[in-house]
């Protein structure tokens, strides 16, 4: 597995390595040696998600206040845009973000640390999304940051309003988020 940094040193772009053939293909989408060499430390997945959502779904900015996750991400159907944004008060990049497109075609993955919100738009028809986290799903602790925040200032490949969650859509500007010391 080749490890890349994205726009932000922390967040980084995976790749795997890919055998193929006339029959199709074989890959390692996960050893955990070779990602905690890629990473620079021992990271303990303890839960695995799975999302699909239709062409124009735009899920985010996310993240969880407490019980804060890393989140290996990566899409085995379609294709998406994925953009994590450091919220760490303290980062000189706080308020910066990183982004790009995951696909099945791309078979690339992103790795998100804990400290950094997280989101994506899916530009395929849909989207399979998988992602392994460092800590347990808590509601209660969840937080989500206006995806469309000016001071971010992500640019989202999108031409017209993307379908939202009613979480999302109350999302707030980073200004007036919980965010990590």
């Amino acid at each position: 597995m080749k490890a890349m940094p994205a726009e932000l040193a922390e967040v980084l772009i995976l790749e795997p390595e890919i055998f193929g053939d006339s029959r199709g293909f074989f890959l390692e989408s996960f050893n955990a040696k070779v990602f905690a060499k890629a990473i620079g430390q021992r990271v303990d997945f303890v839960q695995d998600n799975h999302s699909r959502s239709a062409r124009g779904v735009l899920r985010g900015l996310h993240y969880q206040i407490r019980q804060a996750q890393g989140k290996l991400v990566r899409v085995v159907r379609g294709r998406v845009f994925d953009v994590a944004v450091d919220i760490r008060k303290s980062s000189p990049n706080f308020g910066r973000w990183a982004g790009i497109e995951l696909s099945e075609e791309n078979q690339r993955q992103l790795w998100v640390p804990a400290g950094f919100a997280h989101g994506f738009l899916v530009l395929s028809e849909f989207a399979d999304f998988l992602y392994k986290t460092t800590d347990y799903y808590a509601p209660e602790f969840e937080r989500s940051i206006l995806w469309s925040d000016p001071d971010i200032g992500i640019e989202w490949p999108i031409h017209e309003m993307p379908l939202l969650s009613e979480k999302d859509r109350q999302g707030v500007p980073l200004s007036q988020a919980e965010v990590f010391e």
